[in-house]
């Protein structure tokens, strides 16, 4: 570059920076597309629906109280949605005298949901 007059040098100078510039941002780019495509990925992953769904059958067995309904339905969201799903009644050991107390577990994989239902 010593070669080079002055307005050269200035030119080829702006060149790199500018490359420099571009690929920085280039990378910059690429980086948040990436989080952002994780986080919409992990919203649409969360089975609002299906947590929903298994939650209000297993409220309206619990007037039945029948172990073999408490089975089906386990076996149901097993083989249909691919998620373990347990709950109990814990009415007798840690609830409030008077009110209802359903402990309900929901796993598919990659959400775990844990819910304790109370109702008089």
């Amino acid at each position: 570059m010593a070669r080079l007059n002055d307005d050269a040098q200035w030119i080829i100078l702006m060149g790199f920076l500018i490359s420099f510039s571009l690929f920085f941002l280039a990378i910059v780019i690429n980086q948040s597309t990436v989080v952002g495509q994780t986080t919409a990925e992990s919203v649409i992953e969360f089975p609002k629906n299906d947590i929903r769904d298994v939650r209000t059958v297993i409220l309206q067995s619990q007037s039945f109280s029948s172990p073999e309904i408490q089975k089906d339905i386990e076996a149901i969201s097993l083989n249909r949605k691919n998620a373990i799903v347990n709950w109990e009644n814990t009415t007798t050991t840690s609830c409030v005298t008077g009110y209802s107390c359903i402990r309900i577990h929901y796993n598919n994989g990659v959400t775990e949901y844990n819910e304790n239902w109370v109702s008089p």
